[in-house]
């Protein structure tokens, strides 16, 4: 296992994860929010060293989500939260997930400053960022064509010296 707690674990994705993958993406209650990949772009994901592609799943064993992390080798140690998808919802995964990921990459990487894109309208995913100490530094205003509708983006961050002061707070 990659990471563990006592909800949820994460663990590399591998080629016979795909299939999950790819229904998770498609499930009608994430395609409004996440970006439609083709197998064989997750599958290269999987073996990209700039990436961590990550199975989240329960202490059963089920996979319950996925995630993707970009930026691993940037110069500039930012790392990013490409994709969170958290299919099996309403039992606090994703705010679980984020909090691991977090402090996974601020613990056992030189991150300086790690981000996401949000969609504005996804107010439930916001919250939880903010939750978790993400701020929002600016919008990709109608950057998104959905249809004939353009969506606007949210970045958010959250800098190492924030975690760090954070995690002191909640200890």
């Amino acid at each position: 296992m990659f990471i563990q707690s006592e909800l949820i674990d994460l663990r590399l994705t591998t080629g016979q994860d795909l299939d999950f993958v790819l229904a998770a993406e498609q499930d009608e209650n994430n395609r409004r929010y996440i970006g439609q990949w083709t197998r064989d772009k997750h599958a290269a994901a999987i073996t990209d060293e700039d990436m961590m592609h990550l199975i989240l799943q329960e202490k059963s064993g089920q996979p319950a989500g996925y995630v993707i992390i970009t930026g691993l080798q940037d110069p500039n140690l930012t790392v990013c939260i490409m994709r969170i998808v958290v299919h099996v919802q309403g039992r606090g995964y994703g705010k679980r997930l984020l909090a691991l990921l977090t402090e996974w990459i601020f613990t056992h990487t030189e991150t300086h400053r790690l981000w996401l894109d949000v969609n504005e309208l996804n107010s439930r995913a916001r919250h939880v960022y903010e939750g978790a100490g993400f701020k929002v530094d600016g919008a990709l205003r109608e950057s998104i064509k959905r249809g004939d509708i353009f969506e606007t983006l949210l970045i958010m961050s959250v800098l190492h010296q924030e975690y760090m002061e954070r995690r002191q707070k909640l200890v």
